[in-house]
């Protein structure tokens, strides 16, 4: 029998689960749409049919306990999801209890950016580190923070909501309805946000052509800069530049020796790093200037990996 763990990744678009064995290794995977507008009892019902189906595709598997990524707020320590925005009715939700009843498994809560943090640090790009921060760029900016080998949590487990943190001035309204935030700036919604703008004053026609009658999305951004195109690479010069203000700040909170840029944004990395790294040497104090910034490894795994090590080797 091979020792692994089941994994849970509690999304409002999309419900995952895996089965990870402890060396990382994700040997069934399965997904489906989340019914968030079904409330807890709906969505729970899918994620015992989902990991029944994983665990009957790894019959080798000696199964440890389950771990599960969700979005926050949730208090780990308690197995309760507190407020899950983007799931309907998902307040004060004792899922660890919940899940644990029903599987008959020992059950670990995480949120979803700290277990993504767990799964690079253990098995990724933060590999040999003992601090380091994991940053997603997507529809939003979030991320997990390593500390001398432990994953910091904070008061009720809220610690690392690296996104909104002030860095800017502008009147820019946030998804958490702060001003300034740096998700409002360097999300994948805040690169659609100002390339829609550009497209529509006739300044980015082919991003316009790629988009054609769908809305306008990073996705859109990135196709037209690898083709060279001048007004896409003006706007991942201008996502860079905000990328770069917030991890100097990040540089500075937390002394990482490694950050590590993951989501659908990040994966851009390549296209970016040059305007990063000059931010971070134009903004950082001298001390600071030699951490790499480097992509994560885990792509969409690291969340189902990093939940599965909760169980596999405990939380840090």
């Amino acid at each position: 029998m091979t020792r692994a763990a089941l994994a849970i990744d509690l999304g409002g678009t999309e419900l995952r689960a895996a089965v990870v064995e402890a060396n990382g290794h994700v040997a069934a995977f399965a997904a489906t749409p989340t019914d968030a507008q079904g409330g807890p009892d709906a969505v729970i019902a899918q994620m015992v049919a989902l990991l029944d189906r994983v665990r009957s595709e790894a019959p080798a598997a000696e199964i440890v306990g389950l771990g599960v990524g969700a979005p926050g707020p949730l208090d780990p320590d308690a197995g309760i999801v507190v407020d899950a925005p983007t799931l309907l009715g998902w307040r004060n939700v004792p899922l660890t209890s919940i899940l644990s009843e029903r599987l008959g498994l020992a059950v670990q809560l995480e949120n979803d950016a700290n277990a993504a943090a767990l799964g690079e640090w253990r098995f990724g790009a933060g590999q040999g580190t003992q601090s380091m921060v994991f940053i997603t760029v997507s529809t939003g900016v979030g991320g997990g923070v390593i500390v001398d080998g432990h994953l910091l949590h904070g008061r009720r487990g809220l610690a690392g909501e690296i996104g909104h943190m002030a860095v800017s001035e502008q009147p820019v309204r946030c998804s958490c309805g702060g001003l300034g935030c740096w998700e409002a700036f360097a999300s994948g919604t805040a690169l659609a946000r100002e390339a829609s703008k550009l497209v529509e004053s006739g300044g980015a026609p082919e991003i316009g052509r790629l988009a054609g009658s769908e809305p306008v999305t990073g996705r859109h951004v990135a196709e037209a800069a690898r083709q060279g195109d001048g007004p896409a690479l003006k706007l991942l010069d201008d996502e860079a530049r905000w990328l770069g203000v917030g991890l100097t700040n990040l540089l500075h909170l937390y002394s990482p020796e490694r950050l590590i840029l993951g989501g659908g944004v990040g994966s851009l990395l390549p296209m970016m790093q040059a305007r990063i790294e000059g931010t971070i040497r134009e903004r950082a104090m001298s001390a600071f200037r030699d951490v790499p910034v480097v992509a994560a490894a885990l792509g969409r795994n690291a969340g189902l990996v990093g939940a599965a090590s909760l169980m596999l080797q405990g939380s840090p």
